[in-house]
């Protein structure tokens, strides 16, 4: 396969995997083209055409010829500039790496964070949520999103890359489609009873039992193992964090528990407030699920030599 293989396939099993469902993901590009053609020339000439058909502006190849052969990958869940030179360095000691995979973005793919996190307003609707409220929360946490990553140096790890002459892509929502879609598959079938049955499924999971042995496993911070779990909410797509207000419509939408990759201090403060059961599954696990899932659909169109660093390890399984 080659490099632009590579991301179109990343791209359409992220679609494939969208928690919103394909149906809402052609809309959403439907609304894309349309807003595209009301633009006047010159904001035309400014947009990202390729969100014509990925709608996931995280995922994008920062640097490489399309056309590059690809068949030794070295993934990480951060790629920065050590990792890029660890890439190099191994290419002088005859490892041949074809392409260097970052889950979370660099380059214009952190500049676009924000314009995918309008996937929390449908999820949000499809639990039950007015769209209206989701996307007037949503609106804010968006553009607070936007603030934060404007400042960033976002083409340090790409330019070193270049300088390097590494193919470099990342994928970062189209792996976390797939580990929110087959968590919350697995909880909709298992129905689990307490919040230490949930803890006890994930923990049957071999990216977390890993984790639990670097001591980032799954652990309630919200609520107690003998609670009842109720109904079960798996937040882990959508870019980042959503809204830290809208834990009282989840309340009133019947959700019990939720399971996520992590939860900030403030966003933890408001949940608690709504008396929602959370358990952390774990960052990393969870991230390194979400690839692995992506990667086992990617190997069966061909095998590739895959390198492990920066906190992902390739366990393959799931059919």
């Amino acid at each position: 396969m080659t490099l632009k293989d590579i991301y179109e396939f990343a791209v359409k099993e992220g679609i494939n995997a969208d928690p919103r469902g394909k149906v809402a993901v052609k809309k959403s590009l439907l609304r894309i083209k349309k807003f595209y053609q009301q633009l006047n020339k010159k904001a035309k000439d400014e947009f990202d055409i390729e969100r014509f058909f990925n709608p996931y502006s995280d995922t994008r190849i920062l640097f490489g010829k399309p056309e590059q052969k690809v068949k030794t990958i070295l993934l990480g869940i951060d790629i920065g500039g050590a990792e890029l030179l660890l890439a190099d360095k191994l290419n002088q000691r005859g490892e041949k790496i074809d392409l260097v995979m970052s889950h979370h973005p660099q380059g214009k793919a952190l500049a676009g964070l924000a314009e995918v996190m309008d996937i929390h307003s449908e999820i949000l609707k499809n639990l039950g949520v007015p769209i209206s409220v989701a996307e007037s929360l949503m609106a804010e946490r968006i553009a607070e999103v936007k603030r934060k990553v404007m400042p960033a140096n976002h083409r340090r790890a790409v330019d070193i890359a270049r300088l390097l002459n590494l193919p470099f892509i990342c994928c970062h929502t189209v792996a976390d489609n797939h580990v929110a879609s087959y968590l919350q598959k697995l909880m909709d079938k298992e129905k689990p009873d307490t919040l230490e049955d949930v803890l006890d499924i994930l923990k049957s999971i071999p990216e977390y039992r890993q984790a639990l042995q670097e001591k980032a496993g799954p652990r309630i911070i919200a609520g107690d193992a003998k609670r009842q779990a109720g109904k079960i909410f798996v937040d882990m797509t959508g870019g980042t964090e959503g809204s830290r207000d809208i834990f009282r419509k989840l309340t009133q939408a019947g959700i019990g528990t939720i399971i996520a990759m992590h939860l900030s201090e403030e966003h933890f403060r408001k949940v608690k407030a709504e008396y929602i059961n959370v358990i952390i599954a774990g960052h990393i696990g969870s991230d390194s699920l979400g690839l692995n899932l992506l990667l086992d659909k990617l190997q069966r169109r061909q095998r590739f030599d895959i390198i492990e660093c920066s906190g992902f390890e390739r366990i393959k399984k799931r059919k």
